[in-house]
């Protein structure tokens, strides 16, 4: 069974904004009960900002309000039949004439639901500019009232296979850097409790010494 890239953020969204059971959203996104109920908890995915999953793509509204309103049916994971996108395998990404004005779409999208993908990985995926780029973010793009966020993948502007492993490399990256920050969070406490050890000791050292 399918699964949302993201499944934590995913999980996050769905146990804050519908009344799914805890067996429905573990389902969906892969994970155990017991997990999706320590994240309603607060005991896991801290810091984690929800991801809609309606947003994404990979649900409807409809198949959410019929499994709250029947706790034994399972949700039901949305496949995308946008045929892929056919890859080069050297030289920059060409993109059809025909596509190139749905490019700054594209880049509202990635940028909207994925903020923590790189602006040099958006470059490659799209075959874009940091420039592009940058006046979409800051809203300074000659036509950003008229850019519409929308799937780049449906667009045609890259494939799903493509999209997916960027976000995959992207959230494993994240993980890697809080799990490191967390290592380094302990040992500084660690340290700092060792610390406050030794002087105690110490102290009580020079009073015997002093008495």
């Amino acid at each position: 069974m399918s699964k949302p890239l993201m499944p934590k953020a995913t999980a996050v969204w769905l146990v804050d904004n519908t009344t799914l059971s805890f067996e429905q959203v573990a389902l969906f996104c892969g994970l155990h009960p017991l997990e999706v109920q320590a994240i309603a908890d607060g005991d896991v995915a801290v810091g984690i900002v929800g991801k809609n999953p309606v947003m994404q793509g990979i649900l409807t509204q409809e198949d959410i309000d019929a499994c709250q309103a029947n706790p034994l049916k399972a949700l039901t994971f949305v496949t995308n039949d946008v045929p892929e996108v056919q890859r080069r395998s050297k030289g920059p990404r060409y993109t059809a004439v025909t596509k190139r004005a749905d490019k700054p779409d594209g880049i509202a999208y990635l940028l909207k639901y994925y903020p923590d993908i790189p602006d040099a990985q958006i470059v490659k995926l799209l075959g874009t500019t940091k420039n592009t780029i940058d006046s979409i973010r800051k809203r300074s793009h000659p036509n950003i009232t008229n850019i519409k966020p929308t799937d780049p993948v449906q667009l045609g502007l890259c494939s799903r296979a493509d999209l997916d492993a960027l976000i995959q490399k992207v959230e494993a990256a994240k993980e890697r850097a809080e799990a490191k920050k967390a290592k380094e969070a302990r040992k500084a406490a660690k340290d700092a409790g060792q610390t406050t050890e030794n002087e105690v000791v110490e102290e009580t050292m020079s009073d015997s010494d002093a008495a």
